[in-house]
């Protein structure tokens, strides 16, 4: 085994060629292992790290696993997905290059750019391969005239479908709507809601003022134009 130790690496690029995929990573500093099949890499100060889809930045990342199978993130997380089209920003990340599932950790921001997506919660847990997110504790998701807040929501990316439970709401402009479950189509708009049920409608319309008659020529009342003569008196 040999035993690597680096403390003033700075912008040093490394490339492995694993699984068909290359890692490519740079830090300040660098602490680890190689040579064994449960090697550990510790990247430390302006750390990033880069595959064939995830680009992660954070204050420390390790590598870690057989073939450094596993990725994770710590302080100031921010990164991109760029088969999922997804931005994320959170305090901690781990991500598992064979499954492809990202958990991400507090206040976690996730963005989905294709169709103009902003989620915030506590936990997010992204499936690259199904491009399914389930999101618990404090969530809130906007899209378009959507506000949307749950404690547990699930959105299924290549459905376009959001699913939320717990205490769930949404504000559509001046409408809002609750339930014990609610599912809303972001493409259609359309919403579903299940088990008591209530909400708040508000007409927007102005009401219309009815259209005034036309006044016809004989309708018209002539005007009377004063005489210039005057009126002759009788005695």
């Amino acid at each position: 085994m040999k035993k690597l130790s680096v403390f003033t690496v700075v912008f040093t690029l490394i490339s492995f060629s694993i699984f068909s995929e290359t890692i490519t990573f740079s830090a300040d500093s660098m602490t680890g292992t190689a040579g064994s099949k449960k090697d550990v890499t510790v990247l430390s100060g302006n750390a990033c790290v880069k595959t064939s889809s995830m680009e992660i930045k954070a204050d420390s990342i390790e590598l870690s696993g057989e073939d450094f199978r596993f990725i994770t993130a710590d302080g100031n997380v921010t990164g991109s997905n760029s088969e999922s089209k997804m931005d994320f920003t959170c305090g901690k990340l781990k991500f598992d290059r064979i499954t492809k599932i990202a958990r991400l950790e507090d206040s976690v921001n996730l963005i989905d750019m294709t169709n103009d997506v902003d989620a915030e919660a506590q936990l997010i847990e992204y499936n690259q391969t199904t491009e399914i997110a389930v999101m618990q504790i404090g969530v809130t998701l906007k899209q378009k005239d959507n506000t949307c807040t749950s404690a547990f929501a699930v959105y299924r990316k290549n459905d376009q479908i959001l699913e939320m439970s717990g205490n769930p709401k949404i504000i559509q402009g001046q409408d809002s709507f609750r339930a014990q479950e609610i599912t809303l189509n972001l493409e259609s708009q359309e919403i579903t809601l299940d088990g008591r049920v209530r909400g708040t409608v508000s007409d927007t319309k102005k009401e219309e003022k009815p259209a005034e008659k036309p006044v016809t020529e004989s309708e018209k009342t002539p005007a009377v134009e004063p005489s210039s003569e005057p009126e002759e008196v009788k005695a």
